[in-house]
């Protein structure tokens, strides 16, 4: 008791002020699931790249567009990878801007289907309504809408994915590599999807390390999304958890987290992203000397395999949710910052992909 009550007391110290180099200790850690059996499941057939010559893809931008260094650059990655791979005819980009009302979101889509364009590609939940409007309109051109579930629509594929299960993982590395056992998370619009990186980020802290201090907060409100593309705003929400004590900070913030990144090597402390191995992303190349690891959120496998579905002729192999199990959300290791700790996370990540651990979606 003597033990946990001390471990307590430099948690509360670490948390009451001084940035990331205050005073504190590391987190007391449980040891790791015990390494889960190997499973004998057949390998996956792995089938030639398609001819796709003739298709010409449309793609329409989330705010921030490319380079973001994260949610829009992965959906470039897999775009640029069909083209390499599939020979595509043309694509086309169009961007968004923040604050812009409805109706350009559903004019976007439409320019891209009247222009010919098929698939076309709509890059984040903020389109599900305007794909609702638009896909019945179009019943010819197929669609695809990333992040968010679309029933009854038969020419629109949602591409969704298991966000909780990777930021479960960076969770596990965020509390092992906390010197103060003080963490943070920084969302970018208060949203359902967004909530679901802070509760696999909290429950695979908390699980690494029970005693952690963890705050996270928002840079704006549902209905916001100028929380993805505010970069000042996201190094001052940084700079309040560091100066709380925080010293290791995940962001799910678009373009946001190059503020958070700023926030973070300014205290001398450690920073983890998201979606893209932002280590390795030339746009935030500036920070890379704090990226300890990002949460991989493959949403380049998801567009290239939705493309080399659409080219086949044959959506039914596009699967209804890119998870653990398929590597289409994990961690990176660029840089080397958590090599030693690898067998840890991957310790949990094969609890994970057998069920022993279950990762919540809601924090």
């Amino acid at each position: 008791m003597a033990g946990a009550l001390a471990l307590a007391g430099c948690a509360k110290d670490a948390r009451g002020g001084g940035g990331a180099g205050a005073a504190g200790e590391p987190c007391r850690t449980e040891q790791p699931p015990a390494a889960a059996l190997a499973t004998s499941e057949p390998a996956k057939e792995q089938l030639p790249p398609p001819d796709a010559s003739r298709m010409r893809v449309g793609l329409a931008f989330d705010i921030g567009g490319r380079g973001d260094a994260s949610f829009n650059d992965a959906t470039v990655a897999g775009l640029e990878r069909a083209k390499a791979e599939m020979g595509l005819a043309e694509t086309k980009e169009l961007d968004a801007a923040a604050g812009e009302p409805e109706d350009a979101k559903q004019t976007r889509l439409r320019q891209l289907a009247r222009e010919g364009f098929n698939p076309v590609v709509a890059v984040g939940y903020a389109y599900a309504d305007s794909v609702k409007a638009v896909a019945p309109e179009f019943p010819d051109t197929k669609f695809a809408l990333i992040d968010e579930n679309v029933e009854g629509i038969p020419n629109v594929t949602p591409l969704v994915f298991a966000e909780e299960q990777g930021s479960f993982l960076v969770g596990v590395l965020a509390a092992h590599k906390s010197q103060n056992c003080s963490i943070g998370f920084v969302g970018g619009v208060e949203t359902p999807l967004i909530k679901k990186f802070q509760a696999g980020f909290e429950q695979g802290a908390k699980a690494a390390a029970p005693d952690v201090e963890i705050e996270s907060d928002y840079l704006t409100p549902a209905g916001d999304f100028s929380g993805f593309q505010d970069p000042n705003k996201g190094s001052e929400v940084a700079q309040g958890q560091l100066d709380g004590g925080a010293d290791v900070i995940y962001h799910a913030a678009g373009a946001s987290g190059k503020g958070v990144f700023a926030a973070v090597q300014g205290a001398g402390g450690m920073a983890i992203g998201v979606d893209s191995d932002q280590y390795n992303q030339p746009t935030v190349a500036q920070y890379r000397d704090v990226i300890i690891t990002s949460m991989l959120k493959r949403i380049d496998l998801a567009v290239y395999d939705y493309l080399a579905a659409v080219a086949r002729d044959d959506l039914s192999s596009v699967p209804k949710k890119f998870d653990l199990s398929m590597d289409a959300v994990t961690y990176s290791t660029s840089g080397g910052k958590i090599d030693d700790l690898k067998p840890v996370a991957d310790a949990y990540k094969a609890a994970i992909a057998t069920g022993q651990i279950q990762v919540r979606d809601t924090p």
